[in-house]
C-alpha cells in the first residue's frame, strides 16, 4: 500500500494512493481529490504539483 501526504491549509492528509478517484483544478491554486467511497479534499497546489505527488516514487 502506497501512502501520500497531501498539504492543505487546515491540515495534513496522509492518503492511499489506491484511493484516489480523480483530481479536479480549484481556486486559489488548489486541488480537489476524490476519494473512493468519501468526500473529495481540498489540498494545496496546483493540479500538476498533486499529480506529481501522486506517481512519485
Amino acid at each position: 500500500m502506497k501512502f501520500i501526504t497531501l498539504n492543505s491549509r487546515g491540515g495534513n492528509y496522509l492518503v492511499v494512493a489506491s484511493n484516489i478517484a480523480w483530481l479536479r483544478s480549484d481556486e486559489n491554486d488548489q486541488t480537489k481529490v476524490g476519494i473512493v467511497g468519501g468526500q473529495p479534499l481540498l489540498v494545496e497546489g496546483s493540479l500538476e504539483e498533486v499529480k506529481a505527488a501522486i506517481l512519485a516514487d
